[in-house]
């Protein structure tokens, strides 16, 4: 089979495109500058097209063309697929393809996804199931890749809810982390939120098993509104008070409450798939973390720390994580807003969430080109209202991106802990520290 993917790199779709190189299925694709993980692609024996994406990039013997959700109706490469009649598919739709041919474990919830989903993985690996993995970050488990492929049919995903992206899914197992706000350019509010759960939870037959987290108000809410639906599926809580959660705080390499839930999610998954726990204790403690979730990137002079939070709620646990694991150190928190839309709609969360930290640091908002429109707000209103709740922290506006190292360098002791944090280029002033 050929397929080619609009926009390759995508963190998404490249896990999709290695999985079928690795298959041996035939792969091009395009996007507009060349990454690593376009690079590594390559190296497996993609053919990438780099630049303005155009018609003549799709061959008329492709098979099949696969975009991610933010390319537009009007991109030349899916319109010359439609007139060489070649079938088209969203990302969401092409792994729900994927997920029909596997006994498939899908983990969603607005936050911890990522995590869950790589330390089920890696209990599934270590455990001698060779799972195929599929999830929204790199793994250093994985061969520092968002994608592993293995032999026998289980397929371990990340469920993201995004533009209801899941509904394409029906997995044996599901687990649900946590509900609330998010994605407000997409959901109306809560209640469209929930109602959208509650659909993905009926892909559930009997005899499957939902995992969810009872310590999370609205999941325990929609369980416990459904049980009707939910009528033959099995259902296994979980809870920071379980007995087990001292067990895994004891032997987790990454800090905060929220891993510990994420673990005893993928504990209890292990358990459903038979996996002894003592197989499942020994791969969660030697798990390392992924890709920008609190990834230690240096600690001299001071411990330089990325991460990809950008939902209020994610980046209160971040920073909760690190004061518990630096009790005693300064904590720098440099921080880039993601959409417009998100800080306008969450504004009031977002200015407790920076409890935590000791010194502040805003750049302006990211802007996502075409999702959403730029708006009358900026992260120097979120400034001054932290400044006003909270007027003995050093909270600070830098506009740009850029002046944040070399203010770091010059004014961060020796031991000090410095987060930046955002889903946007905010990473790309790593390099410069």
């Amino acid at each position: 089979m050929k397929i080619h993917f609009i926009g390759i790199s995508g963190i998404g779709v490249s896990a999709l495109a290695k999985y079928y190189l690795q298959k041996g299925e035939q792969v091009t694709g395009s996007d507009l500058n060349r990454s690593e993980v376009a690079s590594n692609l390559e190296r497996l024996g993609a053919k990438i097209f780099y630049g303005q994406q155009k018609a003549d990039n799709v061959a008329s013997d492709i098979d099949l063309v696969v975009y991610t959700v933010a390319v537009p109706k009007d991109n030349p490469e899916l319109l010359q697929a439609g007139k060489l009649k070649i079938k088209t598919q969203t990302y969401p739709e092409a792994l729900g393809d994927l997920v029909k041919k596997h006994f498939t474990i899908a983990v969603c919830g607005m936050s911890g996804k990522s995590t869950t989903t790589s330390m089920t993985g890696i209990v599934l690996k270590k455990a001698g199931l060779s799972p195929n993995v599929i999830v929204g970050t790199r793994v250093k488990e994985f061969e520092n890749s968002n994608c592993l492929v293995g032999k026998s049919n289980y397929l371990v995903i990340e469920a993201c809810e995004y533009e209801a992206s899941f509904l394409n899914y029906w997995p044996r197992i599901l687990a649900i982390l946590n509900i609330e706000e998010e994605h407000l350019d997409y959901y109306r509010d809560i209640r469209h939120i929930m109602d959208t759960f509650k659909e993905e939870a009926s892909h559930l037959k009997k005899g499957d098993v939902l995992i969810f987290n009872k310590d999370d108000e609205n999941t325990a809410k929609l369980i416990k509104e459904n049980k009707k639906i939910l009528k033959g599926v099995k259902l296994v809580p979980f809870s920071l008070k379980d007995k087990e959660a001292e067990g895994i705080k004891k032997i987790l390499k990454v800090p905060g409450k929220h891993n510990i839930s994420n673990a005893l999610a993928a504990l209890k998954i292990g358990r459903e798939l038979k996996i002894s726990d003592e197989k499942i204790y020994k791969a969660l403690s030697q798990f390392k973390g992924t890709w920008r979730r609190f990834e230690i990137i240096k600690k001299e002079p001071f411990i330089l720390i990325s991460d990809y939070a950008h939902h209020p709620t994610k980046l209160k646990a971040l920073l909760e994580g690190a004061r518990e694991k630096y009790p005693k150190k300064t904590i720098w928190a440099v921080f880039q807003s993601h959409q417009y839309d998100r800080t306008k709609k969450l504004f009031d969360k977002f200015i407790p969430a920076f409890e935590k930290a000791d010194k502040i640091i805003l750049t302006e908002i990211y802007y996502v080109a075409g999702r959403e429109k730029k708006l009358n707000i900026s992260s120097k209103d979120l400034v001054e209202a932290i400044k006003k709740k909270s007027p003995e922290k050093e909270v600070l506006f830098m506009e740009k991106k850029e002046d944040v190292p070399a203010f770091i360098r010059k004014n961060a002791k020796k031991g000090d802990v410095v987060l930046v944090i955002g889903a946007g280029d905010i990473i790309n002033i790593l390099k410069f520290f």
